[in-house]
């Protein structure tokens, strides 16, 4: 009987510790909730987290926004809805863009341990937010920020300079059936 190949012994890392650029894109369900599991995580051991949501509204009531806003957790809606509902477009786009200043902004202050970008992916491919713009952020980041990127479709420049990238692959879904959004689940 052949032997099972043994996996190399853990060996623990020996470079420094750095604020990281995170991206979890893919076309599969999960990308925010986990972008919100490392803002829980970074809020237990008592650090500042802040998020930005490129795609929700400004004042949306979503369970994950009553939860943060419990916690101190800053979330922003930077946007007015899912370009598909938007009535004009041209508005959409000013407000990503002056939604992406801020948050831009907020990452180079230094002032959070962990700033997420939510769907960010989206106005990007729109060409609302200049992806040169965004790769530039990426760059100027105080080295202790920690920054996640989310949304489908994460343009491969930003997924070449990302620490960690993670693709949530879709294997069965809900909707597929039929089965609308659900609060508590979806939003």
């Amino acid at each position: 009987m052949e032997q099972p190949k043994r996996e190399k012994p853990y060996q623990k890392p020996t470079g420094e510790r750095r604020g990281l650029v995170l991206v979890y894109t893919g076309e599969g369900k999960g990308k925010t909730t986990a972008a919100l599991g490392l803002v829980l995580r970074a809020v237990g051991r008592g650090y500042r987290a802040r998020i930005f949501q490129f795609m929700k509204h400004e004042r949306a009531a979503f369970g994950e926004h009553r939860a943060l806003e419990r916690l101190g957790v800053e979330i922003e809606g930077l946007g007015d809805g899912f370009s598909w509902k938007s009535k004009d477009l041209d508005h959409s786009a000013a407000l990503a863009y002056k939604g992406w200043q801020k948050a831009r902004e907020i990452l180079l202050s230094g002032t959070y341990f962990l700033v997420v970008w939510d769907e960010i992916s989206y106005p990007i491919r729109y060409g609302w937010i200049p992806l040169e713009e965004v790769l530039q952020a990426l760059e100027q980041k105080p080295k202790g920020v920690h920054l996640v990127l989310t949304g489908r479709g994460m343009p491969e420049e930003i997924i070449e300079r990302a620490d960690t990238a993670s693709e949530v692959r879709k294997v069965k879904h809900a909707f597929d059936a039929g089965v609308p959004a659900q609060r508590g689940i979806e939003h």
